[in-house]
């Protein structure tokens, strides 16, 4: 019997099951604890194994697994909530979740298979997939340096990749490397094999412990069941991977707000200008901090209206009607571009102006409220939003298609 008892269907997806409160009730207790101790390891750049560890006991990695399969069956938009609240507890931990997640995604797309049963079965155990695409060195998709190549009947792994988030903490890794002649192959190999090494050389501002660095690969083995096309990820898997991020700078607008409240809270005095001598009760502060709490509500509602397009294109590829996937797979292209916009400006926005609450003791590294800002703008960058709204623009008043190539629509998103 497969993961799901029926060899008819055409993947493993199904309907969301799930119900958003009975989610919330079971990881929100695991949040919180996450949470706990943020502060001393953003100050001290501790990495989270523990709070990873957590998390994979309590069953965030099989979130998307039907329940039928043993997983919660939650739907995209639950998960990138669930994603979302996470990211309010430690913004670095619910990064590092992100290529796996991404991973469960498309082998929940795949056809069922004996390899692909494998696959379920060791997301269920607890199996964490970890890695990342991008060629070190500054080399692109069309310059693969890296190799996944039959040599005595096995694959084997070389080359060297950065942005490998997560990979610190992982027990597979998932590769991006040029097979024969012209083909792009993707390969998972175990974290734990002597022919991998992950140095720690992450030097960005921001996201300090997510293990962003780079992962190295010489003749690391792969097996067959391991080592799948490109080309036949999952469709949807750029805007997965960018609404992932988008998930994580939702939940850094949400830290801002509690954090804010409780900082205007503990002011002790305020400025002679002021409305009132009592901090928390000056209209003017207090109405900075109204307009971050907005901030925070822009980015929630823009993920949750982007993240339901994803769930449309899920269900258009598990009824098998490529007519409808590619027009929605439109549809999440121009709803991902959007919340992008949104929810970059409201994070970038919520991180700056808090401070204009809290005064010179706003900065104190009590607080360290700077973290929200430098995780925002590192997050931030990882993709062009520069180009969003031209190519947005260009689609609404010209109907230039802002997916020209629905095979490469799928393959971005991990990093630079």
């Amino acid at each position: 019997m497969t993961a799901t008892g029926d060899r008819t269907t055409l993947t493993y997806l199904r309907p969301a099951t799930a119900a958003t409160d009975e989610l919330s009730a079971h990881f929100q207790p695991v949040f919180d604890r996450v949470a706990e101790g943020n502060v001393e390891r953003e100050k001290n750049r501790v990495f989270p194994h523990e709070q990873v560890h957590r998390l994979k006991e309590a069953g965030l990695g099989r979130v998307r697994i039907p329940v039928a399969s043993g997983g919660f069956g939650a739907s995209l938009e639950q998960t990138f909530a669930l994603l979302a609240d996470l990211g309010e507890a430690d913004a670095n931990v619910a990064h590092i979740w992100r290529n796996h997640l991404a991973f469960v995604e498309d082998r929940l797309n795949a056809t069922p298979s004996p390899g692909n049963d494998r696959w379920i079965r060791r997301f269920l155990d607890g199996d964490f997939v970890g890695g990342g695409w991008t060629e070190a060195g500054n080399g692109t998709f069309a310059t693969l340096q890296t190799t996944v190549r039959e040599d005595g009947g096995r694959w084997r792994v070389n080359g060297a990749k950065f942005y490998a988030t997560g990979s610190l903490y992982a027990d597979w890794l998932d590769v991006l490397g040029k097979g024969e002649g012209d083909t792009v192959l993707t390969a998972l190999v175990r974290r734990d094999d002597p022919g991998v090494e992950l140095i720690d050389d992450w030097t960005g501002f921001g996201q300090r412990t997510t293990a962003s660095g780079t992962a190295n690969y010489r003749d690391v083995p792969a097996e067959d069941g391991d080592v799948f096309p490109a080309g036949e990820r999952f469709v949807y898997q750029g805007h997965f991977y960018q609404t992932a991020m988008l998930a994580v700078l939702a939940g850094i607008t949400r830290a801002v707000v509690r954090d804010g409240i409780a900082a205007l809270k503990a002011r002790g005095r305020n400025y002679p200008q002021a409305l009132s001598p009592e901090p928390a009760t000056d209209a003017q502060l207090l109405q900075v901090i109204g307009g971050v709490s907005a901030h925070a509500f822009t980015a929630r509602a823009a993920l949750s209206a982007s993240s339901r397009t994803l769930d449309l294109v899920a269900a258009a590829h598990a009824a098998g009607d490529e007519a409808a996937r590619a027009q929605r797979v439109r549809e999440a292209e121009v709803a991902t571009a959007q919340a992008q916009l949104a929810i970059i400006d409201a994070a970038l926005q919520a991180t700056t102006t808090v401070f204009d609450a809290l005064g010179a003791s706003g900065v104190s590294q009590k607080w360290l409220l700077d973290r929200h800002w430098r995780n925002a703008r590192t997050l931030a960058s990882h993709n062009p939003r520069v180009y969003k709204a031209r190519i947005l623009g260009d689609w609404l008043v010209n109907g230039t298609d802002p997916v020209p190539n629905l095979a490469a629509a799928g393959r971005g998103g991990q990093g630079d």
